[in-house]
């Protein structure tokens, strides 16, 4: 049976999918090797069991259910085999969503042959889809104990390790699954949107790009590289990918408000009211796709057509804040300062932690001119959703610094660099480049420490590579120390990736040469990033990595619906 871990991790507040975006944490397809059938077993059974497993294959479920109870009427059959026949009808109960007759077929498989791994690993993907996470863990421990080989059992346990926010024990069983089936994407994707859940975007896209690489026709990895993608504002690299998501799910709606999301960051409205539209087509009960393209409709100056998505939003989900927070801006734009006002209140009371809330009666204070009123709601904002643009710009239009930097770390800075802790992330800042904040991507709970800066020679210049220590992680080797690189450009203040530069004895290969840097990273895969160039009296188009439009950034909005 395949697994899905739905995960919702968090940043700052806001509920994440895959983990992060209603991210799903992949847990890998488990394959149910049966016993070996045992001697003088009547064949007629047999091949009615054949003719189920066929069934099930093809989808023919309840078929499939019913030749798996005529074989199980056969009471000569030996216990491992009574057991592979119980195992495989759960797994048909289950993909039914019938629950409960599945873990009872599993619970009858393992009184018979309590030695089956793949009964301990298939009830644990039913216990996890139904919220007892501990129970499953307990029994994909028993699984891997049986088979220490079970790729599967390591992948589910991953998943659902994320979901107890224990997202590095989540690496090191995604490692172990990667290992022991190294061509599987499953497991890939699976390992990216844990690095996800622990605010790596960067480790993220360099595994969903393995994972699709592996098999170009694995669709799970572009939904989740499109995401990580999304949220380090890579937006064209971002509708790319949910364009080839939507191809191998048509009918996916949270895809389309994706894409959606992603066209309106990039200022294209009406290719987000359209996937937003589509979105509320396929999903009519869902508030939050109607309060997203209240907003894009509020961007377009289309202000009728907000209101009436954010008022149907409303009435949706009544306690939800994010379509007041909208409409207030809404409001705002058309002048309604006082609508805009109760609005935000409004808002905040539902939520005391929305950022796009405290944006709003910012706005409306700087109406008011309200000065220090007003910053110190935007600086509210910026704190509690460090991936809103809205607050940072409006911070910038009142001459003040964008990023409080939260409390720093004494002894991590070197050559001018600073590293602040803001909640569970540390991020690097600099006098030098005030627009620039590199958030540090770390392993475990060591702390970070600068090791060093370093800004390219022509025709590099414009480039900068910060080396820090990035913490411990556990291997088969044993813990192994890890060094990542961040690879920036400065003319942009963007991020273009982090790359392994230690981990244990082994350091990376870097080659520039051609406008581009090829690293052979310390973790075994290669990279190879187009970069922008300057030369002395002309400075071309960046052949990747555009430099980002200063647009609204609703990444973090998407997130607060459990669609």
């Amino acid at each position: 049976m395949t697994g899905d871990g739905n995960m919702r991790g968090r940043r700052g507040r806001f509920v994440r999918l895959g983990s992060w975006l209603a991210a799903a944490a992949v847990a890998a397809t488990v394959l149910s090797a049966p016993p070996r059938l045992a001697l003088g077993a009547d064949e007629g059974q047999v091949e009615k069991a054949r003719d189920a497993a066929a069934l099930l294959v093809r989808g023919n479920i309840d078929q499939a259910i019913n030749l798996y109870t005529e074989a199980l009427e056969d009471r000569t059959l030996p216990n491992d085999r009574r057991a592979t026949l119980y195992n495989d009808r759960g797994v048909a109960y289950a993909r039914l969503g019938r629950h409960r007759e599945a873990i009872e077929d599993y619970n009858r498989a393992v009184h018979l042959y309590p030695e089956f791994a793949a009964v301990y690993n298939n009830r644990g993907n039913v216990l996890l889809g139904l919220g007892a996470t501990r129970e499953a863990i307990k029994d994909f421990d028993r699984a891997i104990a049986l088979a220490p080989g079970y790729a599967a059992a390591f992948s589910n346990r991953a998943g659902a390790y994320i979901k107890t926010g224990q997202a590095d024990k989540a690496l090191a069983d995604y490692a172990r699954a990667i290992e022991l089936t190294p061509s599987s994407p499953a497991a890939l994707n699976g390992r990216g949107r844990a690095h996800l859940a622990a605010f790596r975007p960067h480790a993220a896209i360099r595994d969903f790009t393995r994972a699709v690489n592996t098999d170009q026709r694995f669709g799970p990895a572009y939904r989740s590289r499109g995401e990580a993608k999304l949220s380090v504002e890579q937006y064209d690299g971002a509708i790319e990918d949910f364009s080839r998501a939507i191809a191998f799910e048509p009918r996916n709606a949270e895809i389309y408000a994706l894409r959606g999301t992603a066209y309106l960051e990039a200022e294209n409205w009406a290719s987000a009211i359209k996937d937003y539209t589509t979105a509320v087509e396929l999903a009519p009960n869902q508030a939050g796709f109607l309060a997203l393209r209240g907003f894009a409709h509020a961007k377009a100056e289309a202000y009728e057509e907000s209101l009436n998505d954010l008022a149907k939003a409303i009435e949706l989900d009544p306690k939800a804040a994010l379509p007041y927070a909208f409409r207030s801006w809404t409001y705002r734009l058309q002048q309604e300062t006082d609508l805009a006002a109760r609005e935000a209140d409004r808002a905040l009371k539902l939520d005391p932690e929305s950022p796009e809330a405290y944006w709003a009666r910012g706005e409306v204070n700087a109406a008011l001119g309200r000065a220090d009123q007003a910053a110190a709601d935007y600086r509210k904002a910026v704190e509690l959703g460090s991936r809103f643009k809205d607050a940072k710009r409006s911070l910038n239009r009142l001459g003040l610094a964008p990023f409080s930097g939260g409390a720093e770390v004494p002894g991590a800075g070197r050559d001018g660099w600073r590293v602040h802790r803001q909640g569970r992330q540390f991020v690097a800042l600099s006098d030098d480049y005030p627009r620039l904040r590199i958030n540090l991507e770390m392993i475990g709970e060591e702390m970070p420490q600068i090791v060093e800066w370093q800004v390219k020679a022509p025709p590099f210049d414009g480039i900068g590579v910060l080396r820090f220590k990035a913490g411990t992680i556990e291997t088969p080797r044993g813990p192994e120390t890890v060094e990542h690189a961040a690879i920036v450009d400065l003319t942009n203040a963007t991020v273009v990736s982090v790359q392994v530069n230690r981990q244990g004895p082994r350091q990376a290969r870097w080659t520039w040469e051609e406008g581009r840097v090829l690293v052979a990273s310390a973790d075994g895969t290669t990279d190879e990033l187009q970069l922008r160039q300057m030369k002395p009296k002309e400075q071309p188009a960046p052949k990747r990595y555009v430099e980002p439009k200063k647009t609204i950034n609703i990444f973090d909005f998407f997130f607060k619906f459990k669609f």
